[in-house]
């Protein structure tokens, strides 16, 4: 069956772009929390960047110096950078989530991860332990005026946007209860149809099993949801991420398995116990967002549309849109599950010996119920970004994080603009000091081109130890950013993140 990938892509580069052990400083943990205005500035902020821009990640790496096993396992911290009248300000601060206080109480770690990391004492002490904390470590998104932290495993958090107080867990009026899944990977159709054209936002959640629910919910702008309709899909589903189009929500089921046993053992974390599956194929399944008025009684299931392609493993989407009967769909494929070994350092990652993940597009026939696909972008890219009024529209630019060199696996170091139509691209790269995050595209306030805005992004500066918000025009990659903002301290690599045009300081 044809992979994902393209040839060898094994580095042909003698001289590398990245020095590992200078990006491995990245992964130490940040245990203070600031609040201050950025003034060690190159360049100048735009005066019309106005608004805060919020960002999640693990900030702990290591509890009181007993060390986290997986990054995916630390505890979540929020960035936020304020901006206002061509200033900055930066505020962080840990979300207090009961998992978090309990362990800063004990001094360890108390929980088990679901990335492999284990309390002391062996097999023995983990044992038949099911418990995992919340470590709200995965997204954050202002909506509804409410700020939420997000990790897909469990309910969101509520904080105060101002003081990044935890205030609690939310549960939407009681349509979540205690421990119910709701995903880090929200999506906001800008448009709805269902709402007479106001904005909406798209999640869901997944309970998996020898088969899976995949539940859908859909918010309207203050909060409240408005719809939610639940689907049962064959296997076991893996899912990080999804897209949207104005009649349908996507997803690619990776083609995985579960034994449960090692876990239960207290040998592996459940994310160390899930094996990819080479020689299955990668399901996409399509729901439409119109649940019928039996939905509640699972009646909607026979319209769910299950398709199949080759083999691959998707953590993130770029977009998807509607072309007659078709759905076109970009996303960041990897030619298989770069699993978590237990006993292994993540710090020590040979980036040689794992294959990159890069875009392709994939078209989705309805009609013929058929797969087609097209590799778009081989460079070694994550972290894919848009305007946010093309999500689930047909658009021209793409904003990613990328890797330096052409070919090859590597850290993200730069970021790529893509022009889907005509095939240029552009790169502005931070090697070989800098190393990257998720871009965050942030158009200008009443600007009427795609790619009239900026690119807002953290990159890491190995050589003093601190990160920067670099700031890059998005209409033109090759010029130097705009501004580049000197944190005074550096900031983990972290996950996701969201820009809104409210303003808290």
């Amino acid at each position: 069956m044809q992979s994902f990938q393209v040839g060898t892509m094994s580095s042909t580069v003698t001289e590398k772009s990245y020095n590992r052990a200078a990006w491995q400083r990245g992964y130490e943990s940040l245990k203070q929390e600031s609040d201050y205005w950025i003034d060690d500035i190159e360049g100048e902020i735009p005066t019309d960047l106005e608004g805060t821009l919020f960002r999640n990640g693990p900030g702990l790496l290591d509890i009181n110096g007993e060390k986290i096993h997986h990054p995916f396992d630390g505890d979540g911290m929020i960035s936020r950078i304020s901006f206002t009248n061509g200033r900055a300000h930066f505020k962080n601060s840990f979300i207090r989530t009961e998992g978090y206080v309990e362990e800063q109480k004990a001094g360890k770690i108390v929980y088990r991860g679901v990335f492999g990391t284990q309390k002391q004492g062996g097999w023995l002490a983990n044992l038949f332990d099911f418990k995992l904390k919340n470590i709200a470590n995965t997204n954050v998104i202002y909506w509804g005026s409410k700020l939420l932290a997000l990790w897909e495993a469990a309910e969101p958090h509520l904080l105060d946007p101002v003081t990044l107080e935890t205030l609690g867990k939310e549960y939407f009026n009681g349509v979540l209860s205690e421990g119910d899944a709701f995903s880090a990977h929200p999506r906001v159709d800008p448009n709805c149809k269902f709402d007479g054209g106001a904005p909406c936002l798209v999640n869901f959640s997944i309970k998996p099993g020898l088969s899976s629910t995949i539940t859908i919910f859909e918010l309207d702008i203050t909060g409240k949801v408005v719809r939610k309709h639940a689907h049962s899909v064959p296997g076991f589903a893996f899912i990080h991420d999804f897209a949207i189009t104005p009649n349908y929500c996507i997803f690619f089921q990776n083609p995985v398995k579960f034994n449960p046993i090692p876990f239960a053992l207290g040998i592996r974390g459940a994310g160390e116990c899930v094996k990819f599956q080479p020689n299955q194929p990668t399901r996409v399944v399509i729901v439409p967002r119109t649940p019928t008025q039996n939905s509640t009684q699972g009646n909607v299931s026979a319209k769910v549309k299950i398709l199949e392609t080759s083999a691959g493993f998707v953590f993130h989407h770029a977009n998807a849109f509607e072309v007659g009967d078709e759905i076109v769909m970009d996303s960041v494929c990897y030619e298989s599950l770069p699993e978590v070994e237990s006993g292994s350092d993540f710090r020590e990652v040979d980036f040689d010996s794992l294959k990159p993940g890069q875009l392709w597009r994939f078209h989705l026939n309805l009609k013929d119920e058929t797969v087609n696909r097209e590799l778009i972008e081989s460079r070694c890219c994550e972290f894919p970004s848009l305007h946010p009024q093309n999500v689930g529209h047909d658009y021209k630019y793409l904003y990613i994080g990328a890797a330096h060199g052409e070919s090859g696996n590597a850290p993200l170091q730069g970021f790529v603009k893509m022009d889907l139509q005509t095939g240029e691209k552009q790169i502005w790269s931070a090697a070989p000091f800098g190393y990257g995050s998720e871009p965050i595209f942030v158009p200008r306030p009443g600007s009427e081109q795609e790619d009239d805005g900026w690119v807002l992004a953290l990159v890491y500066d190995s050589q003093h130890h601190r990160s920067d918000l670099v700031i890059l025009d998005a209409r033109d990659f090759n010029k130097e950013p705009v501004a580049r903002l000197h944190l005074k301290h550096h900031v983990p690599y972290g996950l996701h993140g969201n820009f809104t045009s409210e303003l808290f300081v």
